[in-house]
């Protein structure tokens, strides 16, 4: 069973981890995710259980290790809108007393301060500490001793023990407001990122007796829905009154408008330009090409780097070994030089620098950013190893129609070895109603699809790589390729016409062949090249095609080799022989494609037209059916890496710096504060540079809160 829960007030990434540690522990659970950017947590279990049951056992681990973090069912967007509105004078108090704690503890530390009195010290200490000072007893009656909260307290108490009281009161304070404002940070960063991201739409105009405004999860199928201008097409469905046009650059990222009338369909997330549709429903919210979208984003954060995998490791290890090194440079320089205040205060600085939060923080922020930013793009990548993955590509394998090409197909010649052109087309068009191939659909269109109402096809088969075989009215047709007529021992006419050839034969006769050509996408060259000028070292193109118009045209947009004649079977055998030289992404749109997605390092699916098989084996998504939308992920994912890579040098350059520092007795308590949340801080605000949005970062995140 699965079972999801929001989580509240958890602004601390290492402590995520160590939420999500802690219940993975546990024997109750087969599955557990935390999605630190989302707050949402995922679980698992063999059997059911009661939900509140269970929401209860979470939020007692939870709050062993971070005090304030609040376990919560799932809310509806506007269902927590409203609740945010009804208890808007109730969210201030924390803050009210957070300020209160903090201008009180400045005031008696400046009183005590000027009036030289130590007692005011400890007062402002215990006014501003206390809850920290808390939350670390019950920490070490629990036997947790490295965590951040002990830490402070640790390393506070033995500045006041040598004698540094304005010192260990001030570090206490600047430690509490570094906490507050790191906390807004993530959290606001999280929700500009979510902002970016979000298509979702609020409300549904559905039309019963009267119009109602209701939740797009109540209008069922075949309801009719009103969209006014300006607003977003809550659910898929075809326009049955109205034309106008529609902004489709939340999901695919592509700025020009698009022209609908009655009969087009439209999808959800798109936003009504400029005129009144009604729309009649034709997916339910859950199937909806928004849910779909939503639901590839969300999990795509669980999906961690290794980047992100390293530094969640790292940190085990980090905070354990510099605590160490406190205790070391405490007692082995003390004993021999005797200048036990000096060490003890050096030790001091070990301490407060101990904790992990600038990197735990600012490496899966960047990775989020980053996909986040793909998804502007209408490109959806499902997950940050995909991300960063993406890095490493030196080869990429292309598919033919529908990805290099358009895949709309036309019947450019008919040739006749027996009967007639008009009978050749009618009994390929009679099977190929059956089958959604972009080949299909062109005969079908060049006969006539109203001709075909109230056909019935017997004994149909689709025989994969080679075409189609039934039978109408008695007779046994064959349509497909050269193959299919070989395993049937007939034989093809020869013709020099550039296209991909249909063969059709009734009764075991060979009446001749159907040319259907395709068309090259117009920035498939372009693409192509910018891809080579990004470093790409090598561009195949692989198809089941006839090897003289694939190799057309392989030349026509510049690839470097072409395989064709090709089926599933040997797209897989040519991948994998690319594989063994190098880092290989695969992008194609077709069901067939399927398993040379699986396989590559990185599947890129065509979304736009892509079949649903397709975009599930997929590791990347492009919401246009343009190959130009590659060269913008790959940018993205080179920005991605280039500021967490800044991040990780940053916050461990600082830290070390700080520690070496303070051994030659020349970094403070205050320093070591800097490099503790103040880091943490400059690397959050950093990674929001990957979308671009890092100008006036610090008001509009106070405004917030």
């Amino acid at each position: 069973m699965r079972y999801e829960y929001e989580i509240l007030n958890l602004n601390c990434a290492h402590c995520a981890n160590k939420i999500e540690e802690k219940l993975r522990g546990s024997n109750q659970f087969e599955a557990v995710t935390l999605n630190f950017m989302l707050k949402k947590l995922t679980l698992e279990v063999r059997q059911q259980v009661d939900k509140e049951e269970l929401r209860g056992y979470i939020q007692g681990i939870v709050d062993d290790i971070e005090r304030g973090v609040e376990i919560i069912y799932p809310k509806g967007k506007q269902q927590v809108a409203l609740e945010q509105d009804d208890s808007q004078e109730h969210s201030h108090s924390p803050i009210h007393r957070e300020l209160i704690s903090l201008v009180a503890s400045i005031s008696l530390l400046l009183l005590g301060s000027v009036l030289k009195q130590d007692i005011f010290m400890i007062v402002a200490y215990g006014v501003v500490g206390y809850d920290v000072i808390w939350q670390a007893i019950k920490n070490l009656l629990k036997g947790r001793m490295l965590d951040e909260n002990f830490l402070m307290t640790l390393a506070t108490v033995a500045a006041f023990i040598i004698g540094e009281y304005p010192e260990a009161v001030a570090v206490m304070i600047f430690y509490k407001i570094g906490e507050y404002l790191q906390g807004r940070a993530v959290d606001y960063s999280t929700r500009q990122i979510e902002k970016a991201m979000d298509i979702r739409p609020d409300f549904a105009r559905v039309i019963r007796e009267k119009v109602l405004t209701v939740h797009p999860k109540e209008v069922k199928r075949e309801e009719i829905i009103e969209v006014r201008p300006g607003e977003k097409i809550p659910l898929d469905g075809i326009v049955i009154k109205g034309m106008g046009t529609l902004d489709t650059s939340m999901l695919t990222g592509e700025s020009l408008p698009v022209q609908v009338t009655v009969g087009d369909q439209v999808l959800s997330g798109s936003i009504n330009q400029n005129s009144l549709l009604e729309v009649r429903v034709t997916e339910v919210f859950e199937t909806s090409t928004v849910s779909k979208i939503l639901e590839l984003i969300q999990s795509a954060s669980s999906k961690k780097s290794h980047s992100e995998q390293f530094i969640t490791k790292f940190a085990k290890w980090y905070t354990p070994l510099v605590v160490l090194g406190a205790l070391l440079v405490a007692i082995i320089p003390s004993i021999i030089t005797g200048d036990i205040e000096h060490w003890v205060y050096t030790s001091i600085v070990f301490l407060v620098i101990s904790c992990p939060c600038a990197l735990v923080v600012s490496v899966p922020l960047g990775f989020f950013g980053g996909i986040g930013a793909a998804s502007k793009q209408g490109v959806l990548v499902k997950g940050s190893n995909y991300l960063e993955e993406l890095n490493a590509i030196d080869t990429i394998v292309l598919d033919k129609t529908g990805t290099i090409t358009k895949g709309s197909f036309d019947v450019t010649h008919i040739l006749v070895k027996e009967g007639s052109e008009e009978e050749i087309l009618r009994l390929a068009a009679q099977l190929e109603s059956l089958s959604n191939h972009p080949i299909a659909r062109s005969i079908v269109k060049a006969y006539g699809k109203e001709k075909l109402e109230g056909l019935k096809v017997s004994d149909y088969e689709e025989v994969s790589g080679q075409g189609l075989v039934g039978k109408v009215k008695g007779e046994s047709l064959l349509v497909g390729n050269e193959k299919l007529m070989k395993a049937h021992n007939l034989s093809v006419m020869d013709t020099n016409e550039l296209g991909s050839r249909v063969h059709v034969a009734k009764n075991g006769r060979y009446l001749g062949c159907i040319i259907v050509a395709d068309q090259v996408k117009e920035d498939s060259e372009k693409a192509i090249k910018a891809l080579k000028a990004r470093g790409i070292k090598k561009i195949i193109m692989l198809t089941g095609d006839r090897k003289e118009f694939a190799e057309y045209i392989g030349k026509q947009v510049g690839v470097d080799k072409v395989y064709a004649g090709l089926l599933p079977q040997d797209k897989v055998r040519h991948l994998e022989k690319e594989l063994e030289e190098g880092k290989v992404a695969f992008v194609g749109d077709g069901i067939n494609d399927a398993p040379v997605l699986a396989r590559a390092d990185i599947g890129i699916a065509m979304g736009g037209v892509g079949s649903d098989a397709a975009i599930e084996a997929a590791d990347v998504v492009l919401m246009t059916d343009s190959l130009s939308s590659i060269g913008d992920v790959l940018d993205v994912a080179k920005r991605t890496r280039r500021v967490v890579t800044q991040n990780i040098i940053f916050a461990l350059g600082i830290k070390v710096l700080i520690l070496l520092l303070g051994l030659i007795g020349i970094a403070n308590m205050w320093l070591a504060v800097f490099a503790d949340v103040g880091v943490s801080l400059l690397a959050v605000i950093n990674s929001m540079r990957i979308l671009g949005k890092h100008q006036g970062f610090f008001i509009e995140a106070l405004k917030k809160h």
